[in-house]
């Protein structure tokens, strides 16, 4: 099956798929994290991927870089300010296709600042699951700035620079199934 016989409502499998981010931390290293709690819902055309629409909705507080003090940070006000925004959304607004790969734009919302952002999402193929679903796959990156969305904490370097990079690289490895 190639992008333009996609058709249907596809919900995300959250067991398999990832939402993660890539930055860089005192200027020498990566810190990698990923979020735990989501849902996301596509209905798809591929034939008139004008007319797909998507919706993702992503819990803040289920953050995790395998750190709980780097966690606790991330969730407090100086970040996510997950208990006054206990929600990050993406919402596409533009759908196109070009060979394997389907340039998602939207509406990334994070902490009630709103951006449009762009996804080239690759499309790895779809497949029947042994449960008799039908799966279909995308795994795509796009960089941000953080500061953008009212993420501004950080603290400077004795040696130069800051603590925390505002270039975010976002990472998706998506799954979903089509629903009956």
């Amino acid at each position: 099956m190639n992008l333009n016989e996609l058709k249907g409502t596809y919900v995300l499998d959250p067991a398999h798929t990832t939402f993660s981010f890539v930055t860089r931390h005192a200027m020498v290293t990566k810190v990698r994290g990923s979020f735990q709690e989501f849902e996301g819902q596509a209905v798809v055309d591929g034939a008139y991927p004008e007319n797909t629409k998507l919706e993702v909705t992503i819990n803040t507080g289920s953050v995790d870089t395998r750190s709980a003090d780097r966690d606790a940070h991330l969730r407090s006000a100086d970040f996510f300010d997950a208990e006054q925004f206990p929600h990050m959304t993406f919402v596409g607004t533009a759908f196109s296709i070009a060979g394997n790969v389907v340039n998602v734009t939207g509406d990334l919302t994070i902490k009630d600042v709103t951006k449009a952002v762009t996804f080239p999402l690759e499309f790895e193929g779809s497949a029947k699951d042994p449960f008799g679903n039908i799966r279909v796959g995308f795994e795509g990156s796009t960089q941000i700035l953080r500061s953008e969305f009212g993420l501004t904490w950080n603290a400077a370097l004795e040696t130069g620079g800051f603590l925390v990079s505002d270039k975010v690289t976002l990472e998706l490895e998506i799954s979903a199934i089509q629903q009956a």
